[in-house]
């Protein structure tokens, strides 16, 4: 079987490396060894593994994609970088013909399918690249559709615990919220509660210590008017395994759809689960 081309873009950023000695131990896999990363590094290579990896900066983008395309033929993108770089990396991506995995949350979600839309790639975009999250949000899915109103009248609290690196709040947390907003809640993307602090999320939260660098716990509790009925949804992530494992699964799908001819088009890990 041939090998997939991967080149992992938000090296040295700690999912992305995380994603790259996934890729290595796995032989469906090959590594580009290159990583588009922000002004701020000042590395020009970083090693993970056997691999070295050439850090592009912004500048050296255009040019050198164009050389590493040349050399290394037909490869998929594994976005990882920051929020605020998703619509310019995603620019960037469609301009240059490059299929991606934007596993990276925040920036114009509109802007970046509409722009996948009108390009000769295709994407997969997801604001959570875990399987079993997304099995999770998909029940919660099919509820909100299928019985609009069902808490209607309860209070909704939304916490979210993740390391001091992730900028933004939670893509997942944000999706959810429009679930319990169907589903009959009052509630605002601006009332989650968002915990970054280490020393809180190990004394208050329980994170394990081991995790505090790595982690995502999410918990969605929902009480009656009268306190008499409480209902809570928690999933605790330690570490990044169930991303790594998701956006691996990821990478194969969009593959084949590339190998399909399929253009213009935007696939959620939705689609992905379906194809397991």
């Amino acid at each position: 079987m041939e090998r997939i081309k991967l080149m992992v873009n938000g090296v040295p950023g700690n999912v992305a490396v995380t994603i790259v000695q996934g890729l290595l131990a796995d032989e469906r896999f090959e590594l580009v060894p290159f990583s588009l990363t922000g002004p701020e590094i000042t590395e020009s290579e970083y090693r993970v593994g056997p691999a070295t990896i050439r850090l592009i900066r912004p500048a050296e983008r255009v040019t050198l994609t164009e050389q590493i395309k040349a050399e290394a033929g037909p490869f998929i993108s594994i976005d990882f970088t920051h929020p605020s770089a998703v619509n310019r990396n995603a620019e960037f991506y469609c301009a240059c013909g490059l299929p991606f995995v934007m596993g990276t949350t925040g920036g114009d979600r509109e802007a970046l399918a509409a722009g996948v839309m009108a390009s000769e790639i295709s994407a997969i975009i997801a604001p959570n690249m875990a399987k079993q999250i997304v099995g999770f949000q998909a029940m919660m899915e099919y509820a909100a559709t299928t019985f609009p109103g069902l808490f209607e009248g309860y209070s909704l609290e939304v916490r979210e615990s993740h390391q001091n690196g992730k900028a933004d709040t939670s893509g997942t947390a944000r999706a959810m919220v429009g679930c319990f907003n169907r589903l009959g809640c009052a509630f605002s993307e601006s009332e989650i509660r968002k915990e970054r602090d280490p020393e809180v999320q190990i004394r208050e939260w329980g994170v394990p210590k081991a995790h505090v660098t790595g982690h995502a716990w999410h918990t969605y509790t929902l009480v009656s008017e009268d306190g008499t009925a409480r209902f809570s949804f928690t999933h605790n992530i330690n570490g990044r395994d169930i991303y790594v494992r998701g956006t691996l699964d990821a990478a194969v799908y969009l593959a084949e759809k590339v190998r399909q001819g399929e253009t213009g088009r935007v696939f959620s890990m939705i689609d992905v689960l379906k194809d397991s």
